[in-house]
């Protein structure tokens, strides 16, 4: 088969179909820290650090669900490429188990146990104080969260991808409409500030979670057969722990990991976490598309392998991969144009305004590896369920440099907030090569369905 990438029409056409709506709904799901970076960042800078440094609770929880959702899709996508609609279904019943069991731990934690979290993240009083606010109310969310991602995960896998986009983008705009209502005391109501954010954040969820439900009951969409719920098929089981449990180690030493980063930032002062705030939306801004070539290209790819199409799959992978360094290098020099944009937005001092500025620079080459290697692991390993060189990778690459390296320079020799900063970003940069060495293995081309009947 002749490797062609933009002339092949097919190609294109299914993944522009799974990438937009994706690439748009992560992009609309990421405007809701920006703006509530703006709107708390209009009020006060420590509103904004303190919601930042907040939200990695939820961060954490999303990499957990995230483990479970990717296993989902990594199975669902393969079987739907079968055409075995009851192993979606089960795959389903599976997800919501795991994820709901998770929900349930994030709301004890967030809202009986706050004070306690936000202690993770930042030794200063003020930030403290704030975060709990915020926490209190916002963790009552959290409780929702696990299910809609398994409703939405399960739509994109069996061709409702641009609905996952409509429902992602409806909830955001009623989370941004509200947080400007909520924030400010529009309409009469009173200016709730950080409150008001997390109560935007609970009614956004519950719209999502309701207009999820309504979809599944129509005619053309997988909806779970809640008598599985308390069944269990040992073959899927077995199988989707395979997936699952590498994803999550992977999940957790990532998460875990990026959070510390936020700790790192959240230590060096009040200026250093209200720029490493702005820096993280934009970093999450930005990353939506490779986000999306990475689900959309992983669900492509699995589809092809599920229907024992292996030798369609590496091709397609192959195309991926080029991709992969093209959205890299787009997305730097993105970066570097939006950064006077950004010091528009946002009131700073002048000294958080200088970090931003730096940590704006040091990201923009820092994009290149997070691309490469969300769209190539998130997306191309994972459809073939190669899913444990991510935990490989993280654990020498994150745990082995980045952050004994960050942590030492924060707590020990005190270097400069740059230079912390860029420490943090050495981890995506330094495995591209290993990333590609074990592309060319192509181990990941595997049909990983069974005959469940």
């Amino acid at each position: 088969m002749k490797d062609r990438l933009f002339s092949d029409k097919i190609f294109c056409g299914k993944l522009l179909q799974l990438t937009v709506p994706i690439a748009l709904q992560s992009l609309m799901l990421a405007s809701v820290a920006a703006a509530d970076a703006v709107m708390l960042g209009s009020v006060e800078q420590n509103s904004m650090a303190a919601v930042s440094l907040a939200t990695q609770i939820q961060f954490i929880q999303n990499m957990i669900l995230s483990a479970v959702v990717s296993a989902a899709a990594i199975l669902g996508a393969q079987y739907w490429g079968k055409g075995d609609t009851q192993a979606v279904d089960n795959i389903f019943c599976i997800s919501l188990r795991y994820c709901g069991i998770a929900s349930l731990l994030f709301f004890v934690g967030c809202v009986f146990f706050p004070q306690y979290l936000m202690l993770i993240f930042t030794n200063e009083e003020a930030l403290i104080a704030i975060g709990i606010r915020y926490l209190k109310v916002a963790g009552w969310s959290y409780l929702l969260t696990g299910i809609s991602q398994c409703c939405l995960v399960i739509m994109k896998v069996t061709g409702h991808a641009a609905q996952t986009a409509m429902i992602s983008s409806g909830a955001v705009v009623i989370n941004i409409v509200l947080n400007a209502v909520f924030i400010f005391g529009l309409f009469g109501m009173p200016a709730m500030e950080v409150q008001g954010a997390a109560l935007a954040t609970l009614i956004a969820r519950v719209t999502e979670l309701l207009w999820c439900m309504i979809c599944s009951g129509k005619e053309g969409y997988i909806r779970p057969q809640w008598k599985q719920l308390l069944k269990y098929s040992p073959l899927l089981a077995s199988d989707f722990r395979k997936c699952v449990f590498p994803l999550l180690g992977a999940s957790l030493a990532w998460g875990v990991g990026f959070t510390s980063y936020t700790a790192f930032m959240g230590h060096m002062g009040t200026d250093a976490a209200a720029a490493n705030s702005v820096a993280s939306v934009v970093r999450d801004l930005i990353c939506c598309l490779c986000n999306g070539i990475s689900s959309g290209g992983g669900i492509l790819v699995g589809h092809e392998l599920g229907a024992g199409n292996l030798e369609r799959g590496k091709l397609y992978g192959n195309r991926l991969v080029k991709l992969a360094f093209l959205c890299g290098f787009l997305s730097t020099g993105f970066m570097l144009l939006v950064t006077p944009a950004v010091l528009r937005f946002v009131k700073l001092t002048d000294g958080a305004e200088k970090y931003l500025v730096g940590m704006m620079v040091i990201m923009a080459f820092y994009m290149i590896g997070r691309a490469v290697n969300t769209i190539v692991i998130n997306g191309i390993f994972a459809a073939g369920g190669d899913t444990m060189f991510d935990m490989y990778s993280l654990a020498v690459c994150m745990w082995g440099l980045a952050v004994p390296l960050a942590a030492a320079g924060t707590f020990l020799f005190h270097w400069p907030v740059l230079v912390v900063y860029a420490c943090t970003c050495l981890d995506e940069v330094g495995k591209i090569p290993w990333v590609m060495a074990h592309y060319r293995k192509y181990g990941w081309v595997k049909d990983l369905t069974r005959d469940i009947a």
